[in-house]
């Protein structure tokens, strides 16, 4: 055996579980054909964060990674969601109408959780790898094929040649994405559900503090949510995710600068006042889908090649960190039986259920915050005053989100 176990991916949820397994003291060899970016101005640098709900909190911990990434952090405290859908028969559009805080002190005595920008997790993430002895991070090929036997996973290379042909491990982990390559290779379908929608992600600074609330604006389109950075510069800043209409998204990536930032004031809904955007722009097609099994043969699924979720509620790579606990859990519980049958059936039951659960919930989300038909908006106020004014109900969705159910 080359190692105990091979990641293809080198994303956020790669090295997180390459950290999580050596840290438990596995070897692990995680295989990424581009080395990560680390650094926010460098080309190609992903500009969205990631907000660590506060369970996700323990698995870093034990990675030997929270210890780096606190003191960056933004804690969450608030969760504000914001209907601006205009009233039926008139009213202007684009106003909040109705504003519901969901607050975590009413459930725990953590934060909800935290947010941090995605080029620096991969920064400290690369920094923890180089001192974990037993954990490689290869970058400059990637995972294309797989063979799996009865005691081995046997994981093809390709990507130069001076790069090694194959790598044979206890287990292979699939944190390759939403067309993972070994997923297919193991023959693992896929339920898919496609938006007409892509999300822009940018940051701002805004001279109204933010105390902490991340906020949630529904129109039409899709939400617009501004979530709490660290300062910047000695001002306020939050990150953005912008989710539109494929089309309109595509205008609104093509406009300049001043232009663009005309608009992002335009669908605030002025919540934090003037917005200066602050950083570069990107822009991601929107998807929802779920593998019919998360394990093959002496093969796991994590993060994307086993769920893919639109950014709503903070779900995405906390999915991801809850299935590397759940696998990291089963691994140091029986480590003689790593990747084996038993060891991945019991995975897949731990996971599977949650994951279609949460895919789905996010999805009739996503579609409702899509609506632009009055009635249905109407209806989404509605329904967001119900939620919040039935104590028992808002309580329990918010302990549903985190995970602590």
């Amino acid at each position: 055996m080359d190692c105990d176990i091979v990641i293809s991916g080198g994303g956020v949820a790669g090295l997180t579980a390459a950290c999580a397994f050596g840290a438990a003291g596995f070897s692990v060899m995680c295989v990424e054909q581009q080395a990560p970016i680390t650094a926010k101005d460098a080309e190609g640098a992903d500009l969205r964060t990631t907000a660590f709900l506060s369970p996700a909190v323990a698995v870093l911990q034990e990675a030997g990674l929270w210890a780096r990434l606190a003191p960056h952090a933004a804690p969450l405290e608030v969760m504000r969601i914001i209907d601006a859908g205009g009233e039926s028969g008139g009213g202007a559009d684009g106003t909040a109408r109705t504003v519901r805080d969901f607050v975590a002190s009413d459930v725990s005595d953590q934060p909800f959780g935290w947010n941090l920008p995605n080029w620096l997790l991969r920064r400290e993430m690369v920094a923890r790898i180089a001192e974990l002895p037993h954990v490689q991070l290869m970058t400059g090929q990637s995972c294309n094929g797989l063979l799996t036997r009865d005691d081995a996973a046997i994981v093809t290379l390709s990507g130069g040649a001076a790069g090694r042909a194959q790598v044979t491990a206890r287990l292979a982990i699939a944190a390759d994405g939403r067309a993972s390559r070994l997923r297919n290779a193991a023959g693992i379908g896929v339920k898919t559900m496609t938006y007409a929608q892509t999300a822009i992600v940018f940051a701002v600074g805004h001279d109204t503090p933010h105390n902490n609330v991340s906020t949630e604006i529904h129109r039409t389109g899709g939400p617009f949510t501004l979530v709490p950075l660290q300062d910047q510069g000695g001002r306020p800043a939050s990150s953005v995710v912008w989710m539109e209409g494929r089309e309109n998204a595509a205008r609104l990536m093509a406009l300049d600068a001043q232009a663009f930032q005309a608009e992002v004031n335009i669908r605030s809904a002025g919540v934090m006042g003037p917005l200066t955007v602050i950083s570069q722009r990107s822009a991601w097609p929107m998807m929802a889908q779920f593998a019919r099994r998360m394990a093959g043969q002496r093969l796991a699924l994590i993060a994307e090649a086993a769920h893919v979720v639109p950014p709503i509620g903070a779900q995405g790579l906390n999915m991801s960190l809850a299935d590397i606990a759940a696998l990291l859990d089963l691994a140091r519980a029986r480590p003689e039986g790593l990747g084996d049958a038993a060891m991945l059936a019991a995975y897949h039951r731990a996971r599977h259920t949650d994951v279609v659960a949460r895919v789905m919930g996010i999805d009739a989300l996503n579609r409702a915050s899509m609506a632009t038909a009055q009635p249905l908006r109407d209806l989404r106020k509605f329904g967001l005053g119900v939620i919040h004014g039935i104590k028992p109900l808002r309580l329990a969705l918010m302990k549903a989100g985190l995970g602590i159910l």
